[in-house]
């Protein structure tokens, strides 16, 4: 049975009341004493609880247009004290100071400020919290003894606890309530930090999410090198789509040639290299023309007034490139819902995040592409310095799992993404290529992960397919590769999975 902290004295400094009834309804039935500051105790005796304000005990007023009002030893000794240290409780009994049992901070809403186009930069400053910042901290710090609310979305999490335990919370309660609070801390801080390096234009709210439902925010990157020369405002899901894309041409920085790629739903549609920028957009285009209608297109190449004048024809969202001559600026820029952005180049990430319902992940970011020395030819023969290796490994690197990309002389011929089972992404990417009159004869076909059985070697074979690209690494491996040998099928193990979900 984990040891509960009795409640006694309960300090509140908040800026969003709103639900904070109930849990007040039961700091009351414990009988704890509130603890508050000026526009807190207004409010607190506003709904007739009895409040003793923070000067009376500090013996010190509230100063300087409210900037200071808690930060003083009478404060934070109540809230630090080790409880089962004999000598901080006769400190705090030499100094009159009482102890602090629990800790209700909401802090000034310096996100909302920086996302209301007319907050002014003085008004930004008087929204960073330095008190309630400190007291949140020294709370979850002596959480042993001390328990601390850091925003106003726990509000009732932490009443329907009091509800079925009047007389206080438990431990292991006080440590979750505690490392909540330094996440909480921890995010205010960068974004303040962020706000000063980079200016007020950082964090944008946006129209909305995925859906027009749900709310969105983006919060750039301080390394972030786009920028949006015209068009509309970027939504969520541009977004998304401009980072997938922006991670596939990076691929590419060490190929001379053009590419071209355009992408739908963060995922490739099409893909190829030219002797031109003009030609390698006809070649992505040709990939797949239907699901290119409202996509994001990008290059690693300028944008030249040739290529501006095709592209021009198909509705697109966002045009995504190095440079763009000034006519075919001109041209593109015309309608002024199509976001035009120069990419200055920049390095990606070393890592990557993504939140969970029960926290977030990270993991180092995949970045890596087989070298030719590593590839191990297990089956037929195959030139293993064919560009063509390269490139469909990239692309099916960039499709989600369970993936497969068929490639030919530098195009993105077929594509099987986002299937249950290899052997579905198999059929799939058959048929992308045959519905838009692609020829498979002497094509590769690269996997992102093993084939578990030959049977999808076999539909391969069938349709003409003469390589198969793969990491390798199943059970089954010797038995793949006896039926490549049977088939006259040539296979390549590069060693390296790319399950993208």
């Amino acid at each position: 049975m984990e040891e509960k902290k009795v409640l006694g004295s309960v300090l509140i400094s908040v800026y969003h009341k709103t639900g904070l009834e109930s849990l007040l309804e039961q700091f009351q039935k414990s009988g704890a004493q509130l603890i508050s500051t000026g526009g807190t105790a207004e409010w607190l005796r506003t709904q007739n609880y009895s409040v003793t304000e923070v000067s009376s005990l500090t013996d010190f007023p509230e100063i300087l247009e409210g900037r200071v009002k808690t930060l003083h030893p009478v404060i934070f000794g109540g809230i630090l004290a080790k409880r089962n240290t004999p000598s901080h409780s006769e400190e705090l009994t030499e100094h009159h100071i009482q102890e602090i049992d629990f800790v209700v901070v909401d802090l000034y809403p310096f996100e909302e400020a920086l996302k209301n186009p007319e907050t002014t930069p003085e008004q930004q400053i008087e929204k960073i919290d330095i008190g309630g910042v400190a007291l949140i901290r020294a709370a979850a710090k002596n959480h042993d003894a001390v328990a601390v609310i850091s925003h106003s979305s726990q509000y009732s999490t932490v009443s329907d606890w009091l509800k079925n335990q009047p007389e206080g919370l438990t431990l292991s309660q006080r440590k979750q309530l505690a490392g909540e609070a330094f996440a909480i801390t921890a995010k205010y801080d960068q974004l303040i930090s962020t706000w000063f390096q980079q200016g007020p234009d950082f964090i944008q709210s946006l129209r909305y999410g995925e859906n027009p439902h749900q709310s969105a925010t983006w919060i750039k990157n301080p390394n972030d090198k786009i920028e949006v020369l015209s068009g509309k405002a970027l939504s969520y899901n541009n977004l998304l789509d401009l980072e997938a894309g922006i991670s596939l041409i990076r691929e590419f920085k060490s190929v001379a040639s053009p590419v071209f790629a355009i992408l739908k739903h963060t995922q490739p549609c099409g893909v190829a290299l030219g002797s031109t920028v003009s030609e390698a957009w006809e070649r992505a285009l040709q990939c797949d023309p239907t699901s290119a209608f409202g996509g994001i297109l990008i290059t690693n190449t300028k944008i030249n007034l040739e290529v501006a004048q095709k592209i021009k024809e198909i509705f697109f969202e966002v045009l995504c490139a190095p440079d763009f001559e000034p006519d075919a600026f001109a041209l593109l820029s015309t309608k002024t819902n199509r976001i035009l952005i120069k990419d200055s180049g920049f390095d990606l990430p070393e890592n990557q995040y993504r939140s969970l319902w029960s926290g977030s992940l990270e993991q180092s970011s995949n970045l890596k592409i087989s070298a030719v020395e590593n590839l191990k030819l297990v089956s037929g023969t195959f030139n293993l310095n064919n560009p063509d290796i390269s490139f469909a490994e990239i692309c099916v690197k960039h499709l989600k799992s369970n993936a497969i990309a068929i490639v030919s002389n530098g195009q993105l011929i077929g594509k099987g993404s986002g299937r249950t089972s290899r052997v579905e992404a198999v059929k799939g990417a058959l048929e992308s290529a045959a519905a838009h009159n692609f020829s498979i004869k002497g094509s590769i076909l690269a996997s992102d992960a093993f084939f578990p059985f030959p049977d999808s070697l076999k539909m391969a074979a069938d349709a003409g397919i003469s390589c198969i690209l793969q990491p390798g690494g199943s059970i089954k491996d010797e038995e793949n590769i006896r039926f490549c040998n049977e088939h006259q099928l040539s296979m390549v193990f590069t060693g390296i999975r790319h399950f993208k979900h």
